[in-house]
């Protein structure tokens, strides 16, 4: 109790600078709208998860714990080590971890595509088994590759593990990153050239994870970007735009109206908060976040 009434008063204070700063401002409604909502149901209309990474200081019981008290259904980007802990909380993992070689090491290479098929196919029985649907996973950085090249190298190795993925209705998805800011070099950085991955796979079993951060970096036009290619879209990441940090007043993005477009799209997965919070009370700015993004 005395935990909820701390953030409570935190999240009192947040409002409140945003609406020195920005007096009558729709951002700062928006802040103040989330803190009202505090403490009340979650709407429904959106599923909503949190990357663990953002938060690694707060114990992974611990942090169960705050998820449920949130709202949360998931936490996501872990590997089967810490399944059963989410399990034992009712949480799900929308996005595991537990296969790949990482982000810059991808399926663009077809030098790897050996040990990256042995390695999903060793870890995807297992995502099934523990009641997931999704694994991610990455192209790899360009290297001097041309995007036609990469294209088709990936497709190669993507198809080979179709079966895998489709026998055990475990979908792979690739994330959208940004090559500008965070990662360089990086081949999967624009929406258009991973739906037309999408294509040549030619599998419902291989889809994109757009992050909203990354993608506003690489290309902007967000809203009009998720309403063209929205079948080609199985998750979702949010992030203040710039800096990757709370998705209040302090960044550029208009949460509410990406979170309704997305609605409006039929989509029926998950969004995961992946901001990096700045201030001292994370898990204030963790319920923050997912109060903006929760629309009627």
């Amino acid at each position: 109790m005395k935990q909820a009434s701390s953030r409570r008063a935190a999240l009192k204070k947040i409002a409140g600078s945003a609406a020195l700063v920005t007096v009558g401002s729709t951002l700062s409604a928006r802040v103040a709208a989330a803190e009202q909502a505090m403490g009340t149901e979650l709407k429904g209309k959106i599923n909503h998860s949190v990357c663990k990474w953002c938060y690694d200081k707060v114990p992974l019981d611990q942090f169960c714990q705050e998820a449920k008290k949130i709202g949360l259904k998931s936490i996501e980007l872990l590997g089967p080590k810490e399944w059963p802990t989410l399990k034992k909380y009712g949480l799900t993992c929308a996005m595991p971890n537990g296969a790949g070689k990482g982000i810059e090491q991808g399926f663009n290479d077809p030098k790897l595509h050996d040990e990256l098929v042995k390695s999903y196919e060793e870890v995807i029985p297992l995502v099934a088994a523990a009641g997931y649907n999704q694994i991610i996973c990455f192209s790899g950085n360009r290297r001097g590759m041309s995007d036609e090249e990469g294209l088709k190298n990936c497709a190669v190795g993507l198809k080979r593990l179709m079966p895998t993925a489709e026998k055990y209705k475990v979908t792979m998805v690739m994330e959208l990153l940004n090559s500008k800011v965070n990662h360089k070099d990086y081949m999967c950085d624009h929406t258009a050239w991973g739906a037309a991955l999408c294509q040549q796979v030619g599998s419902e079993r291989f889809k994109l994870l757009y992050d909203i951060y990354h993608m506003q970096i690489m290309e902007g036009d967000v809203i009009a970007t998720i309403k063209k290619f929205h079948p080609y879209i199985s998750h979702y990441h949010t992030g203040g735009v710039p800096g990757r940090n709370e998705i209040d007043e302090t960044q550029e993005l208009n949460y509410p109206a990406i979170m309704k477009a997305i609605v409006e799209t039929g989509f029926k997965g998950f969004v995961a908060q992946e901001f990096i919070p700045k201030r001292t009370d994370v898990l204030a700015s963790l319920d923050q976040g997912v109060r903006i993004c929760d629309v009627a």
